[in-house]
């Protein structure tokens, strides 16, 4: 993908993945000679920041080779302060010009942060608690209830806390990184947030900031 432009990038990601989804991927720029040239350095030409869920392994969804991709994971796609550094390393000094959010549907992460809300739920361990945190308020704005308030987890749609919170991930970057603010302010970055389908492995976007050219609704259907 030699190719600078955030919109180009942007078409190639979703390339791949449609060779992905029909069963026909190419599996490129994995070969001897690619690992080698590698050695001496690496130019990517995005950053994926996606859930650490074992079905969201971005180099194969999108039909990627080695050193396509500076790929950045947590549980639930949460921007920690390592997340975000990781980020504004690929965005400052290799210079990717499209940053992709990637969060997905059955998220674990998601159901955890609904569960915590419950009335009378059990604490969860320190770290995981942490982690969960930006989630909750994607869950209360869903459930229609304040922050202090409990929610019943059957009654509230996890698929949308997972949108909500794709979009408040991609916010929260812009929000605390002058990094990737200015570079989106400057033209020089895009930031995109996706949702993938675990059942037919499309990678539908939702949230799209910085990109000049339109990006394409490749639901088929939603």
């Amino acid at each position: 993908m030699p190719t600078t432009r955030p919109g180009r990038v942007w078409k190639e990601l979703l390339a791949g993945n449609e060779r992905f989804v029909s069963g026909a991927p190419q599996h490129p720029r994995q070969d001897v000679e690619r690992r080698e040239t590698l050695a001496q350095g690496q130019n990517p030409v995005a950053a994926i920041f996606g859930c650490a869920d074992s079905r969201l392994a971005a180099e194969i969804i999108f039909d990627l080779g080695l050193g396509d991709a500076f790929v950045v994971r947590n549980a639930g796609q949460v921007a920690s302060d390592s997340a975000i550094a990781s980020l504004e390393y690929a965005v400052a000094v290799l210079n990717v010009p499209l940053i992709l959010v990637l969060g997905h549907d059955a998220c674990g992460a998601v159901a955890s942060a609904i569960a915590s809300q419950a009335a009378g739920a059990d604490p969860l361990p320190p770290h995981i608690a942490q982690l969960i945190a930006p989630i909750v308020p994607a869950v209360h704005r869903v459930a229609g209830t304040a922050a202090d308030q409990p929610v019943v987890p059957s009654e509230v749609d996890a698929s949308e806390v997972g949108k909500e919170h794709l979009r408040d991930t991609v916010g929260e970057l812009l929000a605390r990184s002058e990094i990737l603010s200015d570079a989106v302010a400057a033209n020089l970055l895009a930031i995109v947030g996706a949702n993938y389908r675990l059942q037919e492995g499309r990678v539908v976007p939702d949230a799209v900031v910085g990109m000049a050219e339109p990006v394409a609704d490749s639901s088929h259907g939603r």
